[in-house]
């Protein structure tokens, strides 16, 4: 591995900062023993890069900017089990991602080749009321209350991409904070104290592959799982909350990327809670043939949606 990735971390206080987004990760055993899973997979998804390498694959030549992802992102074992060979000049690409964990972006699309194929330079806003409001607009039902008219139970969540600060509050509040959001609290609690949360993972503006995210019920704002199961989109959703989700997408302007959905058991209804454009994955907790699975499932969309034979 790359020394530069460690410069994407700095330790203090117990605890690895993640500079771009400012999440801070507590230095515990249970981090460690991820690291150690996370490496597992790595080492595999490497062989599917080396064995396109050794084969001579014809593939597609792919290009980020600003940044290019690190091994952790999603986007990256998937981009070797499809056989895409990761090039540095945007000008000359098949395929041009925008890539840059900012809550906000506004990146114009650097030079590209005639015919390239841009992904997610539209996708400019992932703050969580943008979302509310995009789900709104997809959904046509509200996630986003107003916390000063509000009566009941709520949430609060930073605005900004990957905090997992979220807490529970009871409205209407006389004095909401500066930078935060509200959202109704959606009842997803299953049997055994847990909730649940369906990661919807987005390639093509379409939903692809969903991973049962589950955790104890006192840290459902964390991203600490004590299970993962991986799924279809056919079995987690109707017709119709696909269409929901894939309207959701296009609202946003997310053609690749992850999307937490939300069931709320007294309705039945869904909320899209969250959207992220450069979402880690395959989750940690996933159990490894499973991880393999998913990720060539999202390399086979990856093709179809942004490299399809030419005629």
């Amino acid at each position: 591995m790359s020394r530069n990735w460690l410069a994407d971390f700095k330790y203090e206080d117990g605890a690895w900062l993640v500079k771009k987004t400012g999440h801070r990760v507590p230095a515990t055993r249970e981090l460690a023993n991820d690291i150690f899973t996370w490496l597992t997979f790595y080492t595999l998804a490497q062989s599917w890069r080396s064995w396109r390498r050794i084969t001579g694959h014809k593939r597609p030549t792919i290009a980020f900017y600003p940044e290019k992802p690190r091994p952790w992102y999603h986007i990256w074992p998937v981009m070797h089990a499809s056989g895409a060979k990761l090039i540095s000049d945007t000008s000359v690409a098949d395929i041009v991602f925008q890539f840059d964990d900012s809550t906000e972006t506004d990146h114009t699309p650097p030079p590209t080749k005639p015919g390239a194929k841009l992904v997610n330079f539209d996708c400019k806003d992932i703050s969580k009321s943008n979302v509310a409001a995009a789900f709104e607009r997809a959904a046509g039902y509200s996630l986003a209350v107003d916390p000063r008219t509000f009566t009941g139970t709520m949430v609060e969540k930073s605005e900004k991409n990957a905090c997992h600060d979220g807490r529970i509050l009871e409205g209407p509040l006389e004095q909401p904070i500066e930078d935060k959001t509200y959202q109704v609290l959606v009842d997803n609690e299953i049997p055994g104290g847990l909730i649940e949360d369906l990661r919807c993972c987005i390639c093509g503006g379409e939903p692809a592959v969903v991973f049962r995210k589950r955790r104890p019920i006192d840290r459902r704002f964390l991203n600490e799982n004590a299970e993962v199961l991986l799924d279809t989109p056919a079995n987690c959703y109707s017709e119709d909350e696909i269409r929901v989700i894939s309207r959701f997408a296009e609202e946003i302007g997310l053609e690749w990327g992850g999307v937490d959905v939300l069931r709320d058991n007294a309705s039945g209804r869904i909320y899209i809670v969250d959207a992220n454009k450069t979402d880690m994955g395959p989750p940690v907790a996933l159990k490894l043939g499973h991880k393999l699975k998913s990720t060539r499932r999202m390399a086979k969309a990856f093709v179809a949606a942004f490299a399809p034979k030419r005629k």
